[in-house]
């Protein structure tokens, strides 16, 4: 795990102003990099016919070979969940005018794992079984909420770095106890993050990487 937090002055990321008679408002950032935990695979099986109940039973003898390869390679049942069942039909458009083409069937499941090194085998036995749709891959950390509070006290303390450095250029005494700190959300949830796979040889390659959690403050000191 690593910890990193933003430097003491990064342009208008760190806003700072005086509110009021000897008020001063800054911003604390911080981000924690942490490994993932745990992964979400989105998969299924799409089928095609003219015939809506040909569709239907061509898809599920497909997703059947799907879920016992996975239960082959040991994923339990409340780790498998549908994601979407749907038929829609199909047309295709001439002078203006809808043809109809087939009826098509999506059935997506959602698998969830904490075996990271096993997300590429998962992919691969649903493909070899009958997937024919991969729509995304997530990774996320199950302890987010503990990260979490660990960067929101580093991005206090980055706040206070910032406060006392302005006082200090000031040439003004600043109270340590702030008067007002507020949570700021981040521009996005860093808990879920969806990569690509690449089919490498006879196996599919997983990169999750790290995460990234980050934690904003807005602090109003006093000063004298």
């Amino acid at each position: 795990m690593n910890y990193q937090s933003s430097p003491l002055f990064r342009g208008e990321a760190d806003q700072h102003s005086r509110e009021g008679p000897n008020k001063l408002t800054v911003i604390g950032e911080a981000t924690i990099q942490a490994p993932p935990d745990q992964a979400i695979i989105t998969l299924g099986v799409i089928t095609e016919n003219k015939d809506p109940i040909l569709a239907q039973q061509q898809n599920a003898t497909a997703m059947a070979k799907v879920l016992t390869g996975l239960a082959d390679l040991g994923i339990p049942d409340d780790q498998i969940k549908t994601k979407e069942y749907r038929m829609d039909p199909q047309y295709d458009y001439l002078d203006g005018k809808e043809i109809f083409k087939n009826y098509k069937v999506h059935h997506m499941i959602e698998i969830r794992t904490k075996n990271i090194d096993r997300v590429g085998n998962i992919v691969d036995t649903s493909i070899k079984n009958g997937s024919n749709s991969v729509s995304n891959i997530r990774f996320s950390l199950s302890q987010h909420d503990m990260y979490y509070n660990q960067a929101l006290a580093l991005a206090l303390q980055n706040a206070k770095q910032k406060a006392l450095a302005l006082a200090k250029a000031a040439d003004v005494t600043l109270q340590q106890i702030p008067e007002t700190i507020e949570e700021i959300p981040a521009g996005s949830t860093p808990v879920l993050y969806q990569t690509s796979f690449v089919a490498k040889a006879a196996s599919t390659q997983i990169q999750p990487g790290e995460l990234e959690i980050e934690a904003i403050v807005k602090v109003i000191y006093t000063f004298h």
